[in-house]
């Protein structure tokens, strides 16, 4: 593993500062809180109020599970409550957030993620706190049912001038351009306060989207909209930055044969629709995810190699990091579905929070000869809290095995190799039999070898291949469980 990634020394290089996801840093800085108005015409949540330093914050609504003729297999809006509540604003220094619930005590409050290290202080039904870095919160009254998502955003750096040709600029308001074309050298931006209803399609080079308001898909039903929220298709050096997505119709950002995709503080608050994917690289090159919150129904991250046969369709040099990642009812991480690439490999999936799941949070599953290998997953807490209706299926913590399904056109298996699993928390109310590890090969020529569990607990219980939440199957080889400390 230590040749990994050598083509992203570049990446590294450029993005020098890496976020942890505490909010509070020690920081001597002078406060500064800059508010965005939400448009007049936009309904917004009852449910909460929220003040910074003292100034009113607008909460917006997200809608879920709102499909019609919803199928057995769909998520059902009783599984997770009705519509929740998000709200941003931008700081720097130190800022007191006050928050009142209007409609659901707080003795049972929970603020996620938990390396949050907040102190808050309860006080009837308003909690309040301090922060003074960046962050990402999901404010939990009742677990996931009906939350307040708060986005806690640094100020923004030269955002581009709204004159500038290359420039396509929405200010504060509701705009409805349905769908947007961007090509080589354009940027498109969205302000604060902002509404913008329709698709994006990106082909090209060069490319910019970026700003702080709302790109929004809830005026179409599920599969119906404009292409797709954000559609790469053949594009090159793109840049996503700081923009919230609500409500997509599909696959919300799909990543088609394109070539370094910097993916930065964006904000997904989807799950209105079944196949809603976060984010899809799909045979593509150097992407890079880092400090974005994710919240689908289904998966949130899925790698996928659709196509064979251009010069390069291999799914590599993928880094997804500080990222909070909520999946409704799918999956967290997949990798290998829809897929017939030759190589899916060198990807790393690090210092990352689950903080809501019900499938398999890592599902690695190759087909079509395809190869997953030279993968690192490291530092990552995973929250189950098994809800009641529709709640925690029987599916793994990690599921490895090479397989044949339904998406294949080659009905045959693929492999899997040289993975390691680093620090990996499994947290919540234990409960015997749900989400063990699983590794299982498909046949003596399409097998799962080298792989190393390095310190993975389940509920505070450190695996090792003897663990009754350990299962290893025929068809593999070199799997390993260690505890860094017998290095």
């Amino acid at each position: 593993m230590k040749k990994l990634f050598h083509s992203q020394l570049v990446i590294y290089v450029l993005i020098s500062l890496i976020a942890s996801h505490s909010c509070n840093n020690t920081s001597d800085a002078e406060s500064e809180v800059i508010i965005y108005p939400a448009p007049e015409e936009e309904i917004l949540s009852e449910d909460y109020t929220i003040e910074v330093n003292g100034k009113p914050v607008d909460i917006y609504l997200a809608k879920i599970a709102e499909v019609e003729d919803l199928q057995d297999w769909m998520l059902q809006p009783e599984d997770v409550g009705g519509p929740y509540s998000f709200s941003y604003f931008d700081f720097s220094g130190e800022v007191t957030v006050k928050i009142t619930s209007l409609k659901k005590p707080l003795d049972q409050l929970v603020i996620r993620p938990l390396s949050s290290e907040l102190n808050p202080v309860v006080d009837g039904n308003t909690v309040t706190f301090t922060i003074n870095k960046p962050c990402k919160l999901s404010i939990e009254p009742d677990g996931r049912i009906e939350p307040l998502l708060l986005f806690a955003n640094p100020p923004e750096i030269n955002p581009p001038d709204k004159e500038d040709d290359n420039v396509i600029y929405f200010g504060p308001g509701i705009h409805k351009p349905e769908k947007i074309e961007l090509s080589s050298g354009q940027t498109l931006y969205i302000a604060g306060g902002a509404i913008v209803k329709g698709g994006v399609a990106v082909s090209g080079e060069n490319i910019k989207i970026m700003g702080r308001g709302i790109l929004c898909g809830n005026d179409w039903q599920w599969r119906k909209g404009p292409g797709r929220m954000i559609g790469m298709n053949e594009a090159r050096n793109v840049v996503v930055d700081g923009i919230i997505l609500r409500g997509s119709w599909s696959w919300t950002i799909p990543i088609y044969n394109s070539d370094s995709v910097s993916i930065n503080n964006i904000k997904l608050v989807c799950s209105k629709n079944p196949n809603d994917d976060g984010i899809n690289p799909c045979n593509s090159q150097r992407i890079y995810i880092r400090d974005c919150f994710i919240r689908t129904d289904d998966d949130c991250i899925a790698m996928k190699g659709i196509r064979l046969g251009s010069e390069n369709d291999n799914v590599e040099d993928i880094v997804v990091e500080n990222c909070l990642l909520w999946a409704d009812r799918a999956r967290v991480f997949l990798l290998g579905h829809e897929s017939r690439a030759k190589y899916m490999r060198n990807i790393v999936l690090r210092d990352l929070d689950i903080l809501h799941f019900n499938m398999t949070p890592f599902l690695f599953e190759p087909g079509e000869e395809m190869s997953i290998e030279n993968v690192i997953v490291e530092n990552v807490t995973a929250y189950a809290d098994y809800p009641e209706q529709g709640g925690a299926r029987e599916f793994n913590l990690i599921s490895l095995r090479p397989v044949v399904n339904q998406y294949m056109h080659n009905k045959v298996p693929g492999k899997i190799s040289n993975l390691e699993f680093r620090n990996i928390s499994l947290t919540g109310e234990e409960r015997e039999g749900k989400y063990p590890v699983l590794v299982a090969g498909a046949d003596p020529e399409h097998q799962v070898t080298d792989v190393t569990f390095d310190n993975v607990t389940w509920f505070g219980h450190l695996l090792d291949e003897d663990s009754p939440q350990v299962s290893i199957e025929d068809h593999t080889e070199n799997i390993r469980f260690i505890h860094s400390a017998d290095r």
